[in-house]
C-alpha cells in the first residue's frame, strides 16, 4: 500500500565538529520517503526548482519512489545550511534560502487523492492543510511539525492536528503543545485533543508512544558514531508510517513495532551525511538491525 510523503526537498550544507559536507541532498520529504520505501511505495509532495538534476531524482526512482507529485518551478531548489555543537544536540543554522519552496501551493495528482496512509512531513502547517483537503478520506495522518510553526502559526498547527491520528514531535515540542513540562502528562494531554498515537521523540533517549490503551517506551539504537543527525526525525516518522501502510490498521501492536521500525531508520540515517547511509541500505540490513533492537530491548519477566 502506497504511502503519501509531504515535505521539503533541499540542498544541505552540514558542518559537524569533525567532518563538513556542501550540496548534500536533503530536507524532511527525502529522508521520510526513502526511509519509508523500506516497507512499500511512496508518493512524494514537494516543490524543486530548475537546479534540480536528473541525476537527484533518479535517486528517488531507485528507490521506487513514485515523483508525480513532486513539481518542478523556475527557479532554485530550497537550501539550508547547519553548524553542530560537540554534543550533536544543539545546532546553528548558519543560512536559509527557501527559494521555491516559499511559493508551494501543492496540487496533487488524481493517482494520489486515494492515499489512505500519509505523512505530513515538518512543513508549513498551510500546505499540510492543502494536501489534507485534496485527499479522498485517508484512514491514517501522521503529522510532524516543529516549534517555528508552533510559535508563528498555531492555529494552523491546531487545525491539522484535529485532522490528524498520529503525531510525532521532540520533548520540545510537546511541551509547547500540551502547555506542561511534563513529558507523560504532555502526552497525554495531546491525546486529549483527539490523536489516536501521540509519539515524543527523545533523541539519545530513544522515544515515547502513548496510545488510549497503553504506554510503550524504547530506547536509541547504541551507535559507536554518529556523522550527521540532520534527517534523523524524519526518517523515524517516513519508517513508522511506511511500515503501518504496509500492515495496514493502525492498533497499539503495530505502533510498538512501528516506533522501533522508526528508531532502526534514524539509526541508519546518522551514520551517513544526508541520505548517503539510507541509500546504500539493503532490506536485510534494516531486518538484522530491527532484530538486534529487539533483543537490546528484551526482558525476561521474573514476578514474585
Amino acid at each position: 500500500m502506497s504511502t503519501l510523503v509531504l515535505g521539503s526537498i533541499g540542498i544541505d550544507d552540514i558542518e559537524t565538529p569533525f567532518e563538513k559536507a556542501e550540496g548534500i541532498l536533503g530536507g524532511s520529504a527525502s529522508y521520510a520517503a526513502v526511509a519509508g520505501s523500506f516497507f512499500g511505495p511512496n508518493r512524494m509532495v514537494s516543490i524543486v526548482g530548475e537546479d534540480f538534476t536528473d541525476d537527484q531524482r533518479r535517486l528517488f526512482t531507485s528507490r521506487g519512489i513514485d515523483l508525480d507529485g513532486l513539481e518542478t518551478a523556475p527557479g532554485k531548489t530550497f537550501r539550508w545550511g547547519g553548524r553542530y555543537a560537540m554534543n550533536f544536540d544543539d545546532r546553528e543554522t548558519t543560512f536559509t534560502d527557501l527559494n521555491v519552496l516559499a511559493e508551494f501551493d501543492p496540487k496533487l495528482p488524481a493517482s494520489y487523492r486515494d492515499s489512505r496512509f500519509v505523512v505530513l512531513g515538518n512543513t508549513d502547517p498551510a500546505v499540510q492543510l492543502k494536501v489534507l483537503d485534496q485527499l479522498d478520506g485517508p484512514e491514517v495522518v501522521v503529522v510532524d511539525t516543529m516549534n517555528f510553526w508552533l510559535d508563528s502559526q498555531r492555529d494552523l498547527v491546531d487545525e491539522v492536528l484535529a485532522r490528524a491520528n498520529v503525531v510525532v514531535v521532540n520533548e520540545e515540542e510537546a511541551r509547547m503543545i500540551s502547555g506542561h513540562h511534563s513529558i507523560p502528562r504532555s502526552a497525554l494531554e495531546m491525546l486529549d485533543m483527539g490523536l489516536e498515537a501521540v509519539i515524543i521523540k527523545r533523541g539519545a533517549y530513544g522515544a515515547t508512544l502513548r496510545t488510549a490503551g497503553e504506554w510503550f517506551f524504547t530506547s536509541a539504537y547504541p551507535l559507536l558514531e554518529m556523522r550527521d543527525p540532520t534527517g534523523a526525525g524524519d526518517s523515524f516518522a517516513g519508517a513508522l508510517t511506511g511500515y503501518l501502510a504496509r500492515e495496514g490498521e493502525l492498533t497499539d501492536q503495530n505502533l510498538r513495532r512501528a516506533v522501533v521500525h522508526g528508531s532502526v531508520a534514524a539509526s541508519f540515517s546518522v551514520e551517513g551525511f544526508g541520505l548517503e547511509s539510507l541509500l546504500n541500505l539493503t532490506e536485510q540490513q534494516m531486518k538484522d538491525r530491527y532484530a538486534e533492537f529487539l533483543r537490546f530491548s528484551r526482558v525476561e519477566l521474573d514476578i514474585d
